[in-house]
């Protein structure tokens, strides 16, 4: 993305979901380098806290009561740990056996304080409602009214009722494409990253699905006796039909030539384009509209029907094109989402088309072409698709041995996360920090979840906790990455509407892309000298490398977040 220098017009907060904590003893500095979850903690949790420092006296450490400032608990730091990835020498303390919910900080005598920070049940409903609620914020074709979107209200942007076909499509015309949401910072609407992030969303869905009811988000579609999750989603699904061709083959992209600068989507008045044809776009249309018919058909059997019959000729066209990968054309410079392996597109496809068709044909395909369940760092929507096509033959297959092999690779590739949660720097799951490295930690965090629900061993959890620990604070920055969130929490995102909305604070409930040793972008933003894989993040605007949001890093916080408000229900 092609950074633009702005200036940004600050104004007051007047959001509920914009945490501002204060120290409570004004005695006592608060130390930044104490690192937490600034939300806090489940009560039967993982608690640890992070001192970053070398000071060689530091043995103890307090729980003090916000509001009695009165010491509750007393823990010991263990010994000076070095930590490579995080550049730093840290002192560990573990208080998980300290349960009473109540809202406290951490006191390190001669040191000085943290942030406060939460013990409680039904800790993460408002960051999971507000995980969900950014992508109503990233609706295009609609205006955002001010009964849903308070501060944050906007006029209609991009209708998309005048689209042009690109040159390289070999057709002309006009062409009309409205609905659906920005794909990131930009305005661009992609098909691979929304159909990618509706599959993993949808498949909270169907393991949670009272995990979001009807009028919980305060969207338009609200009340309509249908989860405001489901609704959301379907605003997606409604612009990927749009997307097909007569052929069944689907267009790649929505977007103009090159990326718009740091302004509203209404003032974006560049001419947009259909761009490109290709088996990545066809397959993962294929994956989702198949998914999306199984949920739907006992909500409107009519669009259900549609739905699969778009799946299906999407997959007919795939086994006649099955190598057409998309390149930009030379004009064209907005997101490639290179891929020229499409064996992961097809078993996802042929997955859901199995379970919502029933055709056999499918199942067979399935087991003449399998995949390795396996994750690395850096693997994203092009590598991640196979567990979601999996999982879901794990939910929604009888029992066999192909089942039970499928779900022992599950568990599997969840131990070896397990592994690195345990000994890496911070307790998160990953040791390379590619662009949206965050996003990694959340995706390891869905394998770890399938992990817990087929074995029920508490282990698993943890590690889910763990990593959501590391987002929410306990990390080599100190920062909380989810925007609207934490005391000292993400500001300057490298997103279009909020950096021209005027509203000092982000748009709530966004993932901040997280630390990437690449700095792709280091021309523009102003990195930290030599940092270490786990500090190589800014909390700048022009820091598209580290700081953007996206659709497909968003939808594995909102999975992780909604599975652990059903799970730690029960405990």
């Amino acid at each position: 993305m092609r950074p633009v220098f702005f200036a940004i017009l600050l104004i007051s907060c007047f959001l509920p979901s914009c945490q501002k904590h204060v120290p409570n003893d004004l005695n006592n500095e608060i130390v930044e380098h104490i690192r937490i979850n600034q939300l806090g903690y489940y009560p039967k949790a993982p608690k640890r806290l992070v001192l970053a420092s070398e000071k060689v006296s530091v043995k103890d450490f307090e729980i003090v009561n916000a509001k009695t400032l009165k010491t509750v608990y007393t823990g010991v730091f263990s010994e000076p740990i070095q930590w490579p990835l995080a550049g730093e020498t840290v002192r560990v303390g573990d208080f998980s056996i300290f349960e009473e919910s109540g809202e406290y900080f951490i006191r390190i005598p001669d040191v000085g304080d943290s942030y406060n920070f939460q013990i409680r049940a039904n800790l993460y409903e408002d960051p999971f409602k507000a995980s969900i609620k950014s992508y109503y914020f990233q609706r295009a074709s609609q205006a955002l009214e001010m009964e849903h979107a308070g501060v944050y209200r906007r006029a209609k942007g991009h209708p998309d009722i005048d689209i042009r076909f690109h040159r390289s499509s070999g057709r002309s015309g006009k062409y009309q494409s409205p609905k659906g949401w920005y794909d990131a910072g930009d305005y661009g609407k992609y098909v691979i990253n929304g159909a990618f992030s509706l599959g993993q969303m949808l498949m909270l869905y169907e393991q949670y699905t009272d995990s979001i009811g009807d009028d919980e988000l305060s969207i338009p579609e609200s009340g309509n006796g249908i989860s405001d999750l489901l609704d959301e989603l379907k605003y997606e699904m409604d612009w990927l039909l749009t997307m097909q061709d007569n052929d069944g083959g689907v267009w790649f992209k929505l977007t103009t030539l090159g990326f718009e600068g740091m302004i509203m989507p209404e003032e974006a008045i560049s001419q947009r384009y259909i761009i490109g044809k290709g088996t990545a776009s066809s397959l993962n249309f294929a994956a989702v509209a198949a998914k999306f018919s199984r949920i739907y058909s006992k909500i409107d059997q009519s669009y259900s029907e549609k739905l699969l019959k778009a799946a299906i000729d999407a997959w007919a066209w795939s086994i006649k094109n099955p190598q057409r990968q998309y390149i930009n054309p030379e004009d064209v410079s907005t997101g490639e989402y290179g891929d020229s392996d499409f064996s992961q597109e097809f078993y996802w496809a042929a997955a859901e088309l199995y379970l919502t068709s029933g055709d056999e044909s499918y199942f067979q395909y399935l087991r003449a072409n399998p995949v390795p369940l396996t994750i690395k760092p850096g693997d994203g929507w092009g590598s991640l698709m196979k567990f979601i096509g999996t999982i879901a033959l794990i939910d929604h297959s009888p029992r066999s041995n192909f089942i039970d092999d499928l779900k022992e690779d599950i568990v599997l590739a969840a131990d070896q996360l397990l592994d690195k949660t345990n000994n890496l720097d911070y307790f998160q799951p990953i040791d390379d920090f590619h662009w949206g490295s965050n996003s990694d930690v959340m995706n390891a965090g869905i394998i770890l979840a399938q992990a817990y629900r087929f074995t029920e061993d508490i282990k698993y959890m943890d590690a889910v906790l763990s990593g959501t620990n590391y987002i929410f604070g306990t990390n080599a920055t100190g920062y909380s990455f989810v925007s609207g969130f934490g005391s000292k929490r993400v500001m300057y995102l490298h997103h279009r509407p909020s950096v021209a909305d005027g509203v000092t604070e982000p748009i709530p409930g966004f993932l901040s892309g997280g630390p990437n040793s690449r700095m792709q972008d280091a021309d523009f933003a102003k990195y930290p000298e030599n940092p270490a894989p786990m500090q190589a993040w800014v909390d700048q605007v022009p820091s598209y490398a580290s700081n953007e949001v996206c659709l497909n890093w968003n939808a594995p916080l909102t999975y992780v977040l909604g599975f652990l408000q059903v799970e730690m229900s029960k405990r």
